[in-house]
């Protein structure tokens, strides 16, 4: 079914990567990196579906090519740590078709990024098996652009000035104006053996010594608006909404009920909070409308138990209570089939716990494979990675070749881990587990779901003997009924069933409470008619029955008619 799963990273040199190598990775094909020479070279990788990217009104034409674009994002960045790129990983409905996926990505883009100035790299991968975890990766610029297709700063530099005792922050623009009414800059001077910021006209009037000649600014200086509104938490929370709004648009659109929230269960209004972990077996018996958890089971067990004895110790007081007498006998079979109908309830009950458990034990089992072999490769790969970043640290500068290849093979498996980390997250969020699940936790899931379906066995087993000794019961009563007339004892059983009935709903729905389900109980009541043999000789009597009360409906307008004739 469709989930709600935005994943944000940032793409940074200070983390070890590149725009260009995540981009040719997430598009699978081959890029230069011109910033270190480094070529990214990704064609062999599969599961891509699609990719495309997307420019804003001001941007270049030539971005349109994702080398071009990514290249100039890395020849605008300076620094060893600077962020490059923004990136999402969202999960896309399995409910919706290759085709229907484009749309909604193509939407969502055009929508929120491109129409606020951000060019965006798209890419779905649908990794082996097909359909199993669709996803899409999308890459953001982070700079704005002016209307001439430049790039506009992230941040500007800003001096923290003194006037009169206020301290203000000035740009370098602004400083030009705040000089000439009055401002001043400050730097380090040495007190003592302190340095101390002040003003070059208060360090002049002790013939203090200045430190060095950079002047006290904040310490990442200003952002600029734009930027400054792309990287906040509620900047992204509109973000996170804008992805659930047009999928959900999408899913109703195709005429598909499922939808997605991007909420917490705060903002949804919901009392149960979010646990560390409740366990799948929990909540797939809970949406089965069974048991929520492993108290609540047992508790229901002991509920089960409980009527089985109250019915059984009946049926002894009933059996022996039968007397020869029609309305005694009717009586008698008729909540004999009342208990029966109970009886069947439990194991269809029984039945349908034990098929929902299984076929989500069937469905958990190799989704921990697949689990186990995602952690097996992250640690393997970050392995690798340690190794070579080593290697690539005691390698000389000046052997150039060995330095780009090991710089690629770094980038390279940087990659492979951010993907791998994302396809891990995916998956445990698709089976409601937290990100920080551990291979333990699945197992004993798995453990405990394999115990509870021994135990719902057990429990099938023993309320189907029970159902086997009722019919023999009943057979019993036939035999006491062969001497009545037939037809005279359905109709005496007829007339009680309905009460009957309702008491097996009633004593059903005390035992069960929320969890009772209508349409169960109407098959339990349909397949005891069914054991008993019951179907022709029902429908015959009420037949019978129904005639009779035509007859009656019709004999007073008779006598009305030869009244009026003899008038």
């Amino acid at each position: 079914m469709a989930i709600y799963h935005l994943e944000a990273k940032v793409v940074s040199r200070g983390t070890g990567r590149s725009a260009v190598a995540a981009s040719a990775y997430l598009s699978c094909s081959k890029i230069l990196n011109e910033y270190d020479g480094v070529l990214h070279d990704y064609t062999r990788k599969k599961g891509l579906v699609w990719q495309e990217v997307f420019l804003p009104e001001f941007a270049p034409s030539e971005w349109k090519e994702r080398g071009v674009l990514w290249n100039a994002v890395e020849e605008n960045e300076k620094t060893k740590d600077s962020r490059l790129a923004r990136e999402f990983v969202v999960a896309l409905p399995i409910e919706l078709s290759e085709a229907q996926w484009k749309k909604l990505l193509s939407d969502f883009i055009s929508d929120t990024f491109v129409a606020d100035g951000l060019c965006a790299d798209v890419a779905i991968h649908d990794p082996d098996p097909p359909g199993h975890n669709p996803h899409a990766h999308i890459m953001l610029t982070v700079r704005p652009l002016d209307e001439n297709g430049k790039w506009q700063y992230k941040t500007e530099k800003e001096y923290l000035c003194i006037k009169n005792g206020e301290e203000r922050g000035f740009t370098a623009a602004e400083f030009k104006a705040a000089q000439a009414d009055g401002w001043e800059k400050q730097y380090q001077y040495k007190v003592g053996r302190k340095k101390v910021y002040m003003t070059p006209s208060e360090a002049e009037k002790h013939g203090y010594e200045r430190v060095n000649k950079y002047p006290k600014s904040t310490k990442f200086g200003r952002q600029n608006p734009i930027s400054e509104r792309w990287n906040s938490e509620e900047q992204l929370v509109l973000w996170r909404a804008a992805w659930a709004d047009v999928t959900n648009r999408h899913l109703e659109t195709a005429g598909h009920e499922e939808r997605i929230d991007h909420r917490s269960h705060a903002d949804r209004g919901l009392t149960e909070q979010p646990t560390i972990h409740e366990g799948v077996v929990a909540r797939t018996l809970e949406k089965k409308g069974i048991v929520s958890d492993r108290c609540e089971l047992n508790r229901q067990i002991k509920a089960d138990n409980a009527l089985l004895r109250e019915l059984k110790t009946t049926v002894k007081k009933l059996m022996q209570a039968v007397k020869d007498t029609l309305p005694a006998l009717a009586e008698a079979m008729e909540s004999l089939r009342e208990k029966m109908i109970i009886f069947r309830y439990q194991v269809l009950h029984l039945q349908s716990s034990k098929g929902y458990i299984s076929k989500n034990l069937n469905a958990l089992r190799p989704e921990l494979e697949r689990y186990v072999g995602l952690v097996s490769q992250i640690k393997e790969k970050s392995k690798e990675r340690k190794t070579i970043l080593t290697e690539k640290k005691s390698t000389s500068i000046l052997q150039i070749p060995k330095h780009r290849e090991l710089s690629r093979r770094i980038a390279e498996l940087t990659e492979e881990l951010e993907e791998l980390k994302s396809e891990k997250v995916l998956l445990l969020q698709a089976l409601q587990y937290p990100e920080d699940a551990g291979t333990d936790t699945i197992r004993k899931d798995i453990a405990a779901m394999e115990e509870w379906l021994k135990r719902l066995e057990q429990q099938e087993q023993k309320y189907a003997a029970e159902l086997g000794h009722a019919l023999a019961e009943y057979a019993e009563l036939k035999e006491q009924a062969a001497e009545f007339d037939a037809g005279e004892l359905m109709s005496e059983r007829l007339a009680i069933r309905p009460g009957k009935e309702r008491s097996a709903a009633a004593r059903v729905q005390s035992a069960y409470g929320e969890k009772y389900q209508l349409l169960t109980m109407y098959d339990s009541k349909r397949d005891i008619t069914e054991m008993l043999g019951e179907e022709a000789e029902t429908r015959s009597v009420w037949e019978r029955l129904q005639q009779k009360q035509q007859r009656q409906k019709t004999q007073p307008q008779k006598k009305a008619k030869r009244h009026e004739q003899e008038r």
